[in-house]
């Protein structure tokens, strides 16, 4: 365990801050230390990423790289972990799509410290379920485009489970995300971030080191859009993908598609054979994001030459084909509805809009309160322009409702795409008592209000 120096002299401000914080080398109360085989150490800390050679930005990240390292864990079995934060911020870390208690999911709003500069936490936990996570900083950014999710602090987590996710030869894990955000004025007067380049695995494309392949392997391509923000559309040229599970969680039905759509927080993992020989481009189908650096490079064995992309012509993405016709959970006809609107608060331009849930923004005073063993419907109603890609902690979630579709059965996620003007439902049981965050995974959104907080009764 690491101590903590002397804190400087406070106002009272910073004391309030820290109060809540995780400090010195103490546990997080009630939280036993692990006893897996093998204990996680993760140190946050100052990082300098080095996207190509004429692209460098100042960020953090954990144990020195970006994305994170790979975490593999096994569910239900317990496991230790070490977090250090040697950044100047208090920091937290966000199991993302694991059902961990409120205390050490991640959120300050649920409960979890804050972990203070220079101190070190211990904890044990047991992930749980198996399937592709992920694992990120929750913190505040505001309108300073470095911090919290704009920054490095994301890293990819693998719950590994008794079933086996089909056959395939090896895995590929690719990580989406967009860097050196700055905030601009719309038509509207509201204020959304752009950005200046984008990186899979924290390198441009044309730079690092490209996928090296094999004909006639199958690679389980595992993609994570870690984005603070924005939506990619993504293909790999020459190649389809069969996807076999969005969020970490298994289909009903696979299926073979020419692109992925990921939301902000979303993941798609998808088996790609490796049967056309060459040099390709995988990359943003948007060509102004490919050419800022969304794309890297798929080379086999023993070719040479550019590397080739091929354009497509539209952009094709439909939760619905994944659905399957499974029959109606026993409990379907006795969910409680819990209605949720999305709008936005315009204040005077130049200004950023205040982004509210049932016309109240973070902290309401309606938050709905939860009984334990009973199921939910979510019925959000997008009142807004803008697409929101919304997640729910400590919980998973069946897709019932998008875009006007009939119910749909067996499409389980932890964030589901609300788009603009449309309404979506979700269907989940409330089985993990404790403070339960609900937001957007948009940076500028969630710090602007939208987000709630369930808690149980």
């Amino acid at each position: 365990m690491f101590d903590q120096a002397p804190p400087p002299a406070m106002t009272r401000r910073r004391f309030t801050q820290l109060s809540g914080l995780a400090t010195g080398s103490l546990l997080i109360p009630g939280i036993a230390h692990g006893t897996g085989d093998s204990e996680i150490a993760l140190e946050i800390a100052p990082y300098t990423l080095e996207a190509s050679p004429k692209h460098h930005i100042r960020t953090l990240a954990y144990n020195g790289q970006v994305p994170g390292p790979l975490l593999r864990m096994r569910e239900g079995r317990e496991q230790s972990v070490v977090i250090r934060n040697s950044s100047p911020s208090p920091e937290v870390v966000h199991w993302h799509g694991l059902t961990l208690p409120s205390e050490i999911d991640g959120a300050m709003e649920e409960g979890t410290p804050m972990i203070a500069p220079g101190a070190t936490v211990r904890y044990g936990m047991k992930p749980d379920p198996a399937g592709f996570r992920w694992y990120h900083t929750h913190t505040f950014a505001g309108k300073n485009l470095t911090k919290a999710q704009y920054s490095g602090l994301h890293g990819f987590l693998l719950i590994e489970g008794s079933e086996s996710p089909g056959a395939y030869d090896r895995e590929v894990f690719l990580a989406l995300h967009d860097w050196g955000g700055r905030l601009m004025g719309g038509d509207d007067g509201s204020m959304n971030p752009i950005y200046d380049f984008a990186t899979i695995n924290g390198k441009m494309l044309g730079f690092g080191e490209p996928v090296r392949v094999k004909h006639g392997e199958r690679v389980l391509v595992h993609v994570l859009n870690s984005s603070p923000t924005e939506v990619h559309w993504v293909s790999f040229s020459g190649h389809s993908f069969e996807v076999i599970a969005l969020d970490g969680n298994s289909l009903p039905q696979s299926r073979s598609v020419s692109m992925l759509r990921l939301a902000p927080a979303e993941r798609v993992s998808a088996i790609v054979a490796m049967n056309h020989p060459g040099v390709w481009i995988l990359g943003e189908v948007r060509k102004h994001v490919q050419a800022i650096g969304m794309g890297i490079v798929f080379e086999y064995a023993n070719s040479s030459g550019k590397p080739v992309w091929n354009q497509p012509d539209d952009l094709v993405w439909d939760y619905q084909q994944f659905a399957g016709k499974a029959a109606e959970p026993k409990d379907a006809a006795t969910a409680k509805r819990i209605n949720l609107v999305f709008d936005a608060k315009f204040q005077g331009h130049g200004n950023q809009e205040l982004w509210r849930i049932n016309g109240q923004s973070y902290p309401q005073k309606n938050s709905p309160i939860l009984q334990a063993g009973q199921r939910y419907r979510l019925v959000m109603k997008n009142d807004s322009m803008d697409d929101h890609p919304i997640h729910l902690h400590r919980h998973t979630f069946e897709v019932r409702r998008v875009d006007g579709s009939a119910e749909l059965h067996g499409l389980h996620k932890d964030v589901v795409l609300v788009r603009a003007a449309s309404t979506a439902e979700v269907e989940f049981v409330a089985n993990n008592p404790g403070k339960t965050l609900f937001h957007c995974h948009q940076q500028d959104h969630m710090d602007r209000g939208f987000m709630m907080v369930f808690d149980y009764a």
